[in-house]
């Protein structure tokens, strides 16, 4: 279940620092006496540097999405030579990943990268590795204070729900009097307030469009496949569904099924790869998904690099990487599948 507090900051795709966004420009053509606007030195690249041991903690991989983290994160410090990877076995309890967290802070690692079980509980100790000179880069579920981390990095909920309305009211905006529905995910979860608002937004843009229901599962197959029963039983006519997240869609595709339902179409949300692969089958209502892109952690692993070399990132005048990166909740469907099957998580 992904989660954070979203940050407004700056908009910059995950995608695009996972597939080169950190690798240098062509050699300059200017005199090497002249090196007043040469950034080749300063920006990190795919080529061998100086050695950065990075710390990794993550919450427990009880979910797709937070597995796909842990294999993001551990795939893509192998591919660099200088990079060696401390990780963690990962804890959902807070006290427990506290002391997982000093224990990386007492090896001296020169970077670490958290993403915590509760972002408010962990502040302490991202302070603490701050004082020590450690550089952290926030993982998605963001520290209560910003002086807990370097740079912050993570997924954008409202952008989400904002991403999944727009597609739907471009699929409807013909339509007279379309009519869609919501299953979104814990209600007392703040990313889920920001996901159904950023979606209540986009249709405010479709005056031919009304949100009709809103039935809240938990992120489970078995919440998605009762709870999507109860919406199918209380709404017989409507035009869209949003589901929040890929994994309650599994149980909400079943109900849909059962009930011999095919008159609507059905976005996701997170970017599992069964999502896709039902995406590219084209053979259920389930038409797209909206990206919560498990590769921001790849991305971190690219920033914790460039902060323990001392290097920014390439393509911005910069010296110094970014405080916040933001990813973008690119809509995948049947046009574009294929080039983000390799992120679905399973």
């Amino acid at each position: 279940m992904p989660s954070h507090t979203s940050r407004r900051g700056l908009l910059f795709g995950a995608a695009a620092l996972s597939t080169g966004a950190l690798i240098t420009g062509c050699t300059s053509n200017e005199s090497k006496d002249d090196d007043s606007d040469d950034k080749s030195q300063q920006v990190a690249d795919d080529k061998p540097g100086k050695k950065v041991t990075i710390g990794f903690a993550g919450p427990q991989a009880d979910h797709g999405w937070l597995n796909a983290i842990n294999d993001n994160a551990k795939k893509r410090a192998e591919k660099y030579s200088d990079v060696t990877l401390e990780a963690t076995e990962g804890s959902n309890d807070t006290a427990a990943q506290i002391g997982q967290v000093e224990t990386l802070i007492n090896k001296k690692v020169d970077v670490l990268v958290v993403l915590p079980a509760d972002g408010k509980a962990l502040t302490q100790v991202g302070l603490k590795a701050m004082k020590a000179g450690i550089p952290v880069v926030n993982l998605d579920r963001v520290f209560a204070s910003p002086q807990a981390y370097r740079c912050w990095i993570g997924g954008d909920n409202y952008g989400m729900g904002l991403s999944a309305g727009h597609y739907i009211g471009e699929k409807l905006k013909d339509k007279k009097n379309a009519r869609v529905v919501e299953l979104a995910g814990l209600d007392n979860l703040e990313l889920t307030k920001q996901r159904s608002k950023g979606f209540d937004d986009a249709l405010k843009n479709y005056p031919n469009i009304k949100k009709v229901a809103r039935q809240a599962a938990d992120f489970t197959v078995e919440s998605g496949q009762s709870k999507m029963s109860q919406l199918l039983q209380a709404q017989q006519n409507f035009d869209a569904l949003w589901n929040h997240d890929d994994d309650q869609g599994v149980g909400a595709l079943r109900a849909i099924k059962q009930a011999g339902r095919d008159d609507f179409l059905m976005v996701g949300g997170a970017g599992a790869l069964s999502a896709m692969q039902a995406i590219e089958a084209d053979n259920s209502v389930l038409k797209a998904t909206v990206l919560y892109p498990p590769t921001m952690a790849a991305s971190a692993i690219d920033l914790a690099r460039a902060l323990g070399q001392g290097k920014g990132v390439n393509g911005m005048a910069e010296f110094e990487i970014p405080s916040f990166v933001t990813c973008y909740s690119a809509v995948v469907d049947k046009e574009n599948v294929g080039q983000y099957m390799s992120t679905g998580f399973k």
